[in-house]
């Protein structure tokens, strides 16, 4: 049945059948491994920003999909405000990766992107049916949202160059995984053709 209300806000492409989502970028990466993991996700972050000006380019649009980390009274701006002004690890990953006014942003409690959240509402209104994955950590809330992907049909992309995890080992097993067992494409962000890719999903 469509929806009675076909235009979210009125401002950004309001469907799409590629959808780019930045999972757990906006991070203060305080945690004991935290230096590990932003040894591999700050120059994971400079290889996405450039994946991100072109899905804008291609009329693809950006979803924050991001942790509240247990801070219920919190929100994503405030979040992003702490990443970027009280000298964390991940200010860098924030001012690399900080949203445009028109990208959509969804909070989640869980390591999924679906759990417990608007993902699967927002990605209805937009009509979507294939999701490129990035952000962190490969092995942990890219696995699980490229899980509850899968298991709702979708068809999932997850650039090599643009999910980062606390090791190599770590980074490449997961990503071995969503290949043999979810069917993801992990080809490099550098070889991906997004308009390509958004007019073969629109057939």
């Amino acid at each position: 049945m469509p929806a009675k209300n076909q235009d979210l806000h009125g401002n950004v492409p309001d469907s799409s059948p590629v959808a780019l989502l930045l999972i757990d970028v906006i991070n203060d990466l305080e945690f004991e491994t935290g230096d590990e993991l932003a040894e591999h996700a700050l120059p994971m972050a400079e290889r996405l920003t450039e994946l991100v000006r072109r899905a804008r380019e291609a009329g693809i649009p950006v979803v924050y999909v991001n942790d509240n980390f247990g801070k219920w009274r919190s929100d994503f701006r405030r979040q992003l405000e702490h990443c970027l002004n009280d000298g964390v690890r991940g200010e860098r990953l924030a001012r690399l990766l900080a949203p445009a006014e028109d990208d959509y942003v969804v909070l989640k409690p869980k390591h999924s992107g679906f759990y417990s959240t608007t993902l699967d509402t927002l990605l209805a209104y937009l009509q979507t049916r294939t999701l490129i994955l990035t952000g962190l950590t490969t092995n942990n809330c890219v696995l699980f949202t490229a899980s509850d992907a899968f298991l709702r049909d979708f068809s999932i992309v997850v650039p090599s160059d643009c999910v980062a995890a606390e090791s190599p080992e770590e980074h490449e097993h997961a990503l071995a995984q969503m290949k043999a067992l979810l069917k993801a494409d992990t080809t490099p962000s550098t070889e991906l053709d997004l308009k390509r890719l958004r007019r073969q999903r629109s057939k």
